[in-house]
């Protein structure tokens, strides 16, 4: 089947090149990410990619793949934020806590649709107001859901812990995708 991932992250661009499989990225514009009140964590980021999917129109033997990463604490979404004062608000909010990153992932066909979820838990060491001006004037982290990526200088001295995949902190979970994708038997 021809690949085509539908998303213009360079993280997602990576990490699905790095399985080895040849793609193509195929992008819209304008795509809407709202959901529903009363979903899950695990829910939310599974029905934005879905609804993402179903603004393609694909041929018989391409597979579409679509991906949505959320940070989820304390019962909040904290998604990418607007400027850099919302950037640093959602820092001081994930300071010295455990939060978890759910990335929600569909896969398209002519005939089917199947989407999965990936949790991670991440924790972050207490930050200093200083640290998080930094990170956020260096890095500029507006296009990274809970304003930061785990592959940055935040990453680096931020995070005491992981459990799950790193790579679906970074926005596409390559081991479950490969997995689900060999259930498919798409590969």
């Amino acid at each position: 089947m021809k690949i085509i991932l539908a998303s213009n992250s360079p993280r997602r661009k990576e990490l699905l090149a790095g399985l080895g499989f040849e793609y193509e990225v195929r992008t819209l514009t304008g795509l809407e990410e709202s959901y529903p009140d009363g979903l899950s964590m695990e829910e939310i980021p599974q029905y934005i990619s879905r609804k993402k999917a179903a603004a393609y129109t694909l041929g018989e033997d391409e597979l579409l793949i679509t991906a949505d990463t959320i940070v989820w604490l304390d019962g909040e979404v904290l998604g990418k934020p607007a400027n850099e004062e919302e950037a640093r608000q959602m820092l001081h909010k994930l300071s010295g806590k455990t939060h978890q990153v759910v990335t929600g992932v569909t896969l398209k066909t002519l005939l089917n649709l199947y989407s999965f979820a990936s949790v991670s838990q991440v924790t972050f060491a207490q930050l200093s107001d200083e640290e998080i001006n930094y990170y956020v004037s260096h890095y500029r982290p507006m296009d990274k859901a809970g304003a930061y990526g785990i592959q940055e200088w935040i990453g680096y001295i931020g995070v005491t812990s992981i459990q799950g995949s790193y790579f679906n902190v970074m926005g596409l979970p390559v081991q479950r995708l490969y997995t689900e994708m060999k259930k498919l038997n798409i590969i």
